[in-house]
C-alpha cells in the first residue's frame, strides 16, 4: 500500500507542477483514501484547491494537515495562504505567527506574514491608498520634505501602524496631510494649531460684526476672512502642471488618440520625472499601439522610480503585470509568467493569478507541441515493446510514457501502455489510457478490448461486458471480445450483487421498484410468503413479479 501511495503522489506532483490541477486533485484523493494520516497528501492537496481557486477546500484541507502534524511548518503556510485568498487576513496573521513560533527563520512564512499584514490594511490604511501615494509623489513640496530622513522614516512607520495616536499628531505628518489635502500649514504650526487659528478668526469676525463703534474694522475682518476661504479653495482644487498633463493625456486615451495622449504624458513626465504614474501612463499607449520593446521599457522605468520614491507596492505590481501581459502578446510564456511572479510578489491579486495559472497551461501545450515528433515516438514504441515481450513491464512503461509525450495523438500508444499498467496490476491507469485511446479514435477496436479487461479486473463486470459488446460492434468476428463477454456474464450471474446492480440500471425494473403498490407488495411477500399466490393472480403484478425473479432481484425458494 505504501508504494501505491508513494507513487499516486508522484503522479499527483507531476500534473500539479504541469497545472494539471483537477487531475492532482484526484491522484491526492485516491491516496488519501489509502493513508488517511498522511499529513504532506492534505497539505499538497490544499496547495491544488488554492490553485484551482478552492479557497475553502483548501483552507479545510490545510487545517487537517495541521492537525495530523502540529509541527509541520508548510501546513501554516498552505492554513496561512487559504485564508488570505479568503481575505481573512487577521486569522491568516495569527497562523503565520504560529508557524514562526516552530520555525523562527522560515522565509516563506516571513513573507507572507509581511503580506498579509499588508492586505489587512492596505483597504483602511490612508497612508497605504494608491491615490494618497499617488498625490504625495506628485506634489513638489511634499516630495521635498520627503527627503528628510526622520519624515520618511515617520511616513513609513505609518503605513505599518496608521492608527498610532502619536504619530498622526506629530507635526511633520500632520504637514504632510495639509499639503495633500491643500490646506497650508505653515513651517512653525501643525495642522491643529492651523485649524484654531482659524477658529479664533471666525470668533473675532462674529465679535466685530456685532460691534457698533468698530464697523470699518468688521468690514476689513470679513474681506480678510472672505480671501482666505478663496485661497483655500483655489488651493485644494488647483492641480499642478504636470497633473494638468496627465489629465489631458487620460482624456485623448479614453477617445483612443493614442498619440495626442502620448505628448500629454511625455510633457507630464517632463515637468515630473520623478513620478511613475506617468510613465505606466506612456506605456499604456504602446501597449495599445502594439509597440512592445517601448511598453517594456516604461514600464522599467516606471518601476526604477518606483522603487527611488518608495511608490505603493499595487502600483508596481501593475507595471510587472503589464510586462507579462505584452510578453503573453509576444507568446513569450516563460518571461510572462516571470514578471506574473514579480506582480505576485509584489501585491498577491487573484485575477493575476489566475492570468498566470492559465499561461502556465499555455506554456505547458507549447512545450509539449514543440517536444512532438513521430519519428522518435515511433522508435520509443520498439523499445517499449521489446521490454513488454521480456516482461520488464517498469521499463517498458518509462518508453510508452515517452512515446506519447512524442505523439499525443497516436491511439496505439495509449493502448500499448494501457496493456503494461494492466500487467502492473495499475487497472485504474489502464482503464484512463484506453480512455484516452478511444477518445482519439472511436473506433479502435484494441482500447475497447484493454478497457473491458481493467473493468473485469476491477469487478465491474457490467461495465465490461458493455465495453466488450462496444468492441463486437466494430468487429462481430472478434474472438477475444466474445469470450471475455461471455466470462463476463458467468461472472455476474455468479455474484448477486454484480446481477443486483446491473438489474439496477435496467429503467423499468427502476419503475417497478419505484412504484409505493409495489414496494408494499414486496414488503408483504417477504413478511408472508403464502401471500405470493394471491398475488400472482393478478396479471399486472404477475408479470412485474416475474420480471423481479428474472432480473435476480428476488428469489423465490421451493420446498
Amino acid at each position: 500500500m505504501v508504494s501505491q501511495v508513494e507513487e499516486l503522489k508522484t503522479k499527483a506532483n507531476g500534473a500539479f507542477a504541469a497545472g494539471k490541477n483537477d487531475e492532482a486533485i484526484n491522484l491526492y484523493t485516491q491516496a488519501i483514501a489509502l493513508d488517511e494520516k498522511n499529513h504532506v497528501l492534505y497539505s499538497n492537496r490544499s496547495a491544488a484547491y488554492a490553485k484551482s481557486n478552492k479557497y475553502e477546500e483548501a483552507l479545510k484541507d490545510a487545517e487537517k494537515c495541521v492537525t495530523l502534524k502540529p509541527d509541520f511548518v508548510k501546513g501554516y503556510s498552505r492554513k496561512g495562504a487559504a485564508l488570505s485568498f479568503l481575505k481573512r487576513y487577521d486569522e491568516a496573521i495569527n497562523v503565520y505567527e504560529e508557524g514562526l513560533k516552530i520555525d523562527p527563520n522560515n522565509q516563506q512564512l516571513l513573507t507572507d506574514l509581511e503580506t498579509a499584514r499588508k492586505d489587512a490594511t492596505g483597504g483602511l490604511n490612508f497612508f497605504n491608498d494608491p491615490q494618497f501615494l499617488t498625490q504625495l509623489m506628485t506634489n513638489p513640496r511634499a516630495r521635498e520634505l520627503l527627503k528628510d530622513p526622520e519624515t520618511a522614516m515617520l511616513m513609513k512607520m505609518m503605513q505599518q501602524n496608521p492608527n498610532n495616536p502619536s504619530l498622526l499628531s506629530n507635526p511633520k505628518i500632520m504637514k504632510l496631510l495639509g499639503i495633500v489635502l491643500g490646506i497650508d500649514v505653515g513651517d512653525e504650526n501643525d495642522l491643529n494649531s492651523k485649524m484654531e487659528s482659524e477658529n479664533a478668526a471666525s470668533s473675532t469676525k462674529k465679535e466685530t460684526n456685532t460691534s457698533t463703534t468698530k464697523p470699518t474694522t468688521s468690514n476689513t475682518t470679513t474681506t480678510t476672512t472672505n480671501k482666505k476661504s478663496e485661497q483655500t479653495k483655489t488651493t485644494t482644487t488647483n492641480q499642478t502642471p504636470a497633473e494638468i498633463e496627465k489629465e489631458k493625456g487620460n482624456e485623448a486615451y479614453k477617445k483612443k488618440d493614442f498619440e495626442t495622449a502620448l505628448n500629454h504624458y511625455n510633457k507630464a513626465t517632463e515637468l515630473d520625472p520623478k513620478n511613475m504614474t506617468y510613465y505606466t501612463n506612456r506605456a499604456a499607449v504602446y501597449y495599445e499601439q502594439k509597440q512592445w520593446d517601448d511598453c517594456l521599457k516604461e514600464c522599467q522605468k516606471a518601476i526604477e522610480i518606483g522603487r527611488e520614491s518608495k511608490a505603493d507596492y499595487k502600483i508596481i505590481a501593475k507595471a510587472y503585470a503589464r510586462m507579462a501581459n505584452v510578453k503573453t502578446q509576444e507568446k513569450d510564456y516563460e518571461a510572462a509568467i516571470k514578471y506574473y511572479n514579480h506582480s505576485l510578489s509584489e501585491h498577491r491579486n487573484p485575477d493575476i493569478l489566475k492570468k498566470k495559472q492559465e499561461i502556465e497551461k499555455l506554456l505547458k501545450e507549447q512545450q509539449q507541441s514543440a517536444y512532438v515528433n513521430p519519428e522518435l515516438a515511433e522508435e520509443e514504441k520498439n523499445k517499449g515493446n521489446e521490454y513488454f515481450q521480456k516482461a520488464d513491464y517498469p521499463t517498458a512503461l518509462k518508453h510508452y510514457t515517452e512515446a506519447i509525450k512524442r505523439n499525443p495523438n497516436d491511439a496505439k500508444l495509449y493502448s500499448n501502455r494501457a496493456a503494461c499498467y494492466t500487467k502492473l496490476a495499475e487497472f485504474q491507469l489502464a482503464l484512463k489510457d484506453s480512455e484516452e485511446g478511444i477518445k482519439i479514435d472511436p473506433n479502435f477496436l484494441k482500447c475497447y478490448l484493454r478497457k473491458g479487461h481493467a473493468l473485469m479486473a476491477m469487478k465491474d463486470f457490467g461495465q465490461a461486458m458493455a465495453t466488450f459488446g462496444k468492441a463486437l460492434e466494430i468487429d462481430p468476428n472478434c474472438q477475444e471480445a466474445v469470450d471475455s463477454y461471455r466470462q463476463c456474464s458467468v461472472k455476474s450471474d455468479d455474484d448477486p450483487e454484480e446481477v443486483r446492480k446491473r438489474a439496477a440500471n435496467d429503467p423499468e425494473i427502476q419503475q417497478i421498484l419505484s412504484d409505493p403498490g409495489m414496494r408494499l407488495i414486496l414488503e408483504q411477500m417477504q413478511n408472508e410468503p403464502q401471500a405470493l399466490r394471491d398475488h400472482l393472480r393478478n396479471p399486472a403484478i404477475a408479470q412485474k413479479i416475474q420480471k423481479l425473479i428474472d432480473s435476480g432481484i428476488i428469489g423465490i425458494r421451493h420446498g
